[in-house]
């Protein structure tokens, strides 16, 4: 056995036991509130193999960089003598009742004392002697500091393959491509930020999720945020984790799909209204011959049905847009607010009411030419195609500007009111 693994399993067999003597004497439960600088907000449930090590790492980790700390055990049902081993060592327990990580971690940041927060599982895969250093980097003037594995160590065993090589790394592409956010490691269980950002972000999630949104939203508030490597170990657990790979991996993209409307719904709806109308106008005149193949009018049947459902894919991301902005989900969207000052119902009224009509006009010249020659052989279908589908699309806007108005009806903000509430 090596030094350092000789050193880990020493201090993890230490915190096996409850303890009275000295070392349990470095809590911080008396201090008054005004002198606690940093809390280490721990969520557990049934974790009392491992809760002892965690909570002994973090005080001697304040003693011995002189850091008036305190550790918050923020319990989510514990059965297994977990609480009793927490109070024993000198941490703080409250109790989250509601189930989830997220719920656990809530409660636990605010029940914490200090201005500056450090949260981390109680498996002990995450080693909380590395306090100091998310500290030293807080002091340096960041509102968040987030631990990056893959930058650090990562054990052997300590992740499973399909994390490490796919999971973590996909999911935090994706977020950074789709928010901009310059993290390596957005999924890190190990991260600092102050109390005064955590209550900006508003934080809403439950799951595992819990740290696709914190990353979101702190970037969106403009938060001072910088990495720092640090170590993952194996955890120290007899049974399964919590975390579910492909369950919490899917509740992470799928937040981050409904985080991201420009994304989900603006990009591609726009995307497949233009090909649609592009094959709509290009057939217009008459057949057209690719190579051997002659596209006609069942091709240009599929592209007005490609426009209506982009159309329909597009109306349904500015209803989310204007949800997120009126539900405070997204706090950044200043650009958004100033349009639902500016736009009136009544502009997507005009602009619904005249393709519609144009499209009804359109396509009762037809009727009418039709009919006067005795309602024969129908000629103009591609007429027919053009002006139906400025009808549809006059309509769908029509009534999307209605509830659009609607979902603006919220908390002061209004669709077309020219007050300032």
């Amino acid at each position: 056995m090596s030094e350092e693994m000789f050193t880990r399993e020493a201090v993890v067999d230490s915190g096996a036991q409850p303890k009275t003597g000295p070392a349990s004497e470095a809590h911080t439960l008396s201090l008054p509130v005004n002198e606690v600088q940093v809390s280490v907000v721990i969520p557990c449930l049934n974790e009392v193999r491992s809760i002892g090590a965690c909570i002994e790492k973090a005080l001697r980790a304040f003693k011995q960089a002189g850091i008036a700390g305190e550790v918050v055990v923020s319990d989510n049902g514990s059965t297994d003598g977990s609480i009793e081993l927490s109070r024993q060592l000198g941490a703080r327990v409250v109790h989250a009742e509601l189930k989830g990580y997220g719920h656990a971690l809530r409660k636990g940041v605010q029940e914490a004392r200090a201005q500056f927060i450090i949260m981390g599982d109680a498996d002990d895969s995450y080693d909380f002697s590395e306090v100091p250093r998310f500290v030293e980097r807080w002091r340096e003037g960041y509102d968040i500091v987030m631990g990056n594995r893959f930058s650090g160590e990562i054990k052997a065993g300590a992740m499973p393959w399909h994390h490490k090589y796919i999971g973590n790394p996909v999911l935090t592409t994706i977020l950074n491509l789709f928010f901009h956010t310059p993290i390596g490691d957005a999924h890190c269980g190990m991260r600092g930020f102050t109390k005064q950002a955590y209550q900006r972000m508003d934080l809403r999630t439950t799951g595992m999720e819990f740290a696709s949104e914190f990353v979101i939203k702190a970037k969106r508030l403009g938060a001072k945020m910088t990495e720092i490597p640090i170590t993952l170990w194996p955890d120290r657990r007899d049974r399964p984790p919590h975390l579910r790979s492909f369950h919490d991996g899917w509740r992470h993209l799928r937040f981050m799909l409904l985080y991201a409307p420009n994304w989900l719904f603006l990009g591609p709806g726009g995307l497949l209204a233009a090909f649609g109308l592009t094959l709509v106008l290009w057939l217009l005149p008459g057949p057209r011959r690719v190579g051997g193949v002659v596209f006609d009018i069942h091709t240009m049947l599929f592209g007005m049905t490609f426009v209506l459902l982009g159309v329909q894919i597009i109306s349904i991301g500015l209803f989310a847009k204007v949800f997120s902005y009126v539900e405070r989900l997204d706090q950044r969207a200043r650009s958004l607010g100033r349009a639902l000052k500016r736009v009136q119902l009544e502009h997507g009224l005009f602009v619904g009411a005249v393709l519609a009509s144009l499209g009804f006009l359109g396509d009762a010249r037809i009727a009418w030419d039709w009919a006067t020659s005795g309602f024969g052989p129908l000629d103009q279908v591609r007429g027919v195609i053009f002006w139906s589908l400025w009808f549809f699309v006059g309509v769908q806007i029509f009534f999307s500007s209605f509830f659009l108005s609607m979902l603006g009806v919220s908390r002061g903000t209004y669709v077309g009111d020219y007050e300032q509430r």
